[in-house]
């Protein structure tokens, strides 16, 4: 094996500083483990290499038994291992990139709840309304910003937590159970649950979990912003023809013009500055404009729905923040059990989906996960949320990823897959992911002082068919990514027009790609069809049961190599460490049941290190830099260029590992 594959990370020639500059946590790569860890670089340089040259077997490492209960120290390990980053969490924010990505995530997080809050509003006889999910999303922010071991997760009311609050009322209320102290009931058994699961290390069953039933729960999510644009645009004729009408133009113009400003900023239109700008800030600027647009002209006249709000920092209803929940009866309280079972169930695999796919293996990220922690506090915002009487908050599909892509720090470099007169072109890859607590911090607060009487009035201004066009882009932009859609993409392709790079041509049996995609669509159809009937309380376990499809029913009609391309680990294999790793590489397999030949050699060096979005920081003039991030297999410039740098993933998770075995649970 060449010696570009034995390089030990903390020597790699990305994480070469000056010896005066001050190292960032991630270039002195800190010991995660309890002991003391005390070595020379020469012994890590041997140990990385016997890890490298040393097969991936049971029989030659240790098998981790993640079924082996040892209470808490999934919770330690994680806090230990994230413990000496947290000041650097802070002051990584002095970068460009976190002022875009606050705006952007301001709006991306509160508009699709203020929507999500007219659907319950309007189905719960107005028990829930603006201010209490603005304060359930302040509540997540705050909590997830400051203690969470990965700070990047955005959260907040989520569309399947909007199904299951108004099933829950559509169930209880027809037996006179006062609906408040029920769903606070549900909040403190779900809380109990949830602390239970994450002493228990419950969490390492996410080894199992990868892109087949992310992208299932992603592309049901994505429908679900999409049902809930059309049902918001239908309830426009209550108010008569013209405003529906109205309505719906407003919501397809919102819908074009936000999508048109992600092409700009992703073009090669105008200078950088401006689509860049573009790309920054056009869904917020095209969110103000529409609201205005409205009263233009004869459009005046329109009399337009818009958003219902309240008193500043009150609850909607005339009731305090704090639920009474001992007003009701003995038997409602154990029955609230099952219905705390099912939250628990949904909130286990919703945000833990929403982590790994923010901190998928297309972003390139440095600071450890901790998947144990962070299930504890979201029992926490768990419970307190049923004490306020607001909606459960927790992670949010699609703008836990679109935070990240929004701190993410990209430059140009050659496309080296391409050949004659296209040679020399450049594309435009990933450096690095800025990683930071203050800009979900910075969001949940601009979010708390929107709750103030005249931002209310501001946002009573926004007309409903705004609203809708905004779940229309956030749908589109979910479907857009997501690896359901990207394979029917290429099942309706000319095959002439095929690139010999697509990852999914290297199968030879072609019709193993229509039977994982026809799979995957049953998956959600499944999902999606119980959500529209009374027993849409249940549609977490459906969820649930793809983990274990996936795991034990697909490799007995997929091979080990089509399963390979067809599906992969949602998060890297230093990312899984918190949990214990992907599914297969004790297997021989890594990257998560990847059995195909891998290239040997893992360097790449870039050819032109100027960025698009903020600087690339800790590069010096005249070092040279390895290429520092991959892209999935779907969006890879080149198949070899993406296995090049999935092995030297893997062999960087190896050597990771070897420091932190002792702190893994």
């Amino acid at each position: 094996m060449p010696s570009a594959t034995r390089l030990h990370p903390s020597t790699s020639t990305n994480t070469r500083v000056n010896d005066g500059e001050k190292k960032k946590p991630w270039r002195t790569r800190l010991p995660f483990s309890t002991t003391s860890f005390q070595t020379n670089q020469s012994s890590d340089e041997t140990l990385a290499r016997e890890e490298s040259h040393a097969p991936t077997t049971a029989s030659s490492t240790r098998k981790f038994r993640w079924w082996k209960i040892r209470f808490f120290k999934g919770m330690a390990s994680d806090v230990r291992r994230r413990a000496p980053y947290y000041w650097s969490d802070w002051m990584d924010a002095w970068d460009y990139r976190v002022v875009p990505a606050t705006v952007y995530m301001y709006f991306a997080n509160i508009l699709p709840a203020l929507a999500f809050s007219l659907d319950m509003f309007t189905k719960t006889a107005s028990s829930y309304g603006v201010n209490e999910v603005l304060l359930a999303s302040v509540l997540g922010s705050v909590v997830f910003s400051v203690f969470a071991c990965q700070p990047l997760v955005i959260v907040g009311v989520t569309g399947p937590i909007t199904v299951f609050n108004y099933t829950v009322y559509d169930i209880i209320t027809p037996r006179g159970t006062n609906y408040f102290a029920f769903m606070c009931w549900i909040g403190l058994w779900s809380l109990v649950m949830h602390w239970l699961l994450a002493i228990t290390n419950a969490c390492n069953g996410l080894t199992y979990v990868t892109r087949f039933s992310c992208d299932i729960f992603g592309f049901y999510v994505a429908f679900i912003y999409l049902q809930k644009g059309i049902q918001v645009l239908t309830r426009q004729w209550a108010a008569g023809e013209a405003a529906a009408y109205l309505s719906i133009t407003v919501a397809l113009l919102v819908l074009m013009v936000a999508y048109l400003c992600g092409v700009i900023g992703g073009s090669s239109l105008f200078q950088r500055y401006v689509r860049k700008f573009i790309e920054d800030y056009g869904t917020s600027l095209t969110i103000m404009f529409f609201t205005g647009f409205v009263h233009i002209g004869r459009m005046r006249s329109v009399d337009l729905d818009t958003l219902p709000t309240s008193k500043a920092f009150f609850p909607t209803q005339d009731r305090g923040w704090f639920i009474h929940f001992w007003n009701i009866d003995v038997g409602d309280v154990f029955l609230a059990i099952p219905f705390a079972v099912l939250l628990t169930i949904l909130f286990y695999f919703d945000h833990n989906v929403s982590s790994l796919i923010a901190q998928g293996t297309e972003f390139p990220l440095r600071k450890p996960a901790g998947f144990h922690w962070d299930l504890f506090l979201l029992g926490l915002t768990t419970g307190v949320g049923g004490l306020l009487g607001i909606p459960f908050p927790n992670g949010l599909i699609p703008q836990a990823p679109f935070h990240t892509n929004a701190l993410c720090v990209t430059r140009q470099v050659s496309n080296e897959s391409e050949t004659g007169d296209a040679k020399g072109h450049t594309t435009r890859v990933v450096d690095h992911v800025v990683e930071q607590r203050v800009s979900n911090l910075a969001q949940g607060l601009l979010t708390l002082g929107t709750m103030s009487g005249p931002l209310l009035i501001v946002l009573h201004l926004i007309p409903r068919g705004v609203l809708a066009g905004l779940f229309f882009v956030m749908g589109v932009q979910a479907l857009e990514g997501n690896g359901i859609t990207l394979k029917m993409l290429y099942l309706a392709k000319d095959r002439s027009f095929t690139t010999a790079s697509e990852p999914l041509s290297r199968i030879r049996r072609k019709e193993a790609v229509w039977y994982f995609v026809a799979l995957e669509l049953l998956g959600f159809g499944a999902t999606f069809a119980i959500t529209q009937t009374i027993a849409a309380i249940g549609f977490p376990i459906i969820i649930l049961l793809l983990i274990p499809v996936r795991t034990f029913l697909l490799p007995k009609y997929f091979t080990q190599e089509e399963l390979a391309v067809l599906d992969a680990p949602t998060a890297s294999p230093f990312t899984m460490e918190s949990v214990g790793g992907n599914f297969g590489e004790d297997d021989g397999l890594p990257g998560g049941g990847n059995g195909m030949d891998r290239p040997q050699s893992s360097e790449r060096l870039d050819v032109d290190d100027s960025t698009e979005r903020g600087e690339a920081g800790g590069q010096k003039p005249g070092v040279l830099r390895r290429r520092s991030s991959y892209q999935s297999g779907r969006d890879e410039i080149n198949g070899e260029s993406y296995e090049l740098q999935e092995q030297h993933k893997s062999s960087e998770g190896l050597s990771r590992r070897s420091h932190s075995r002792n702190a893994r649970p």
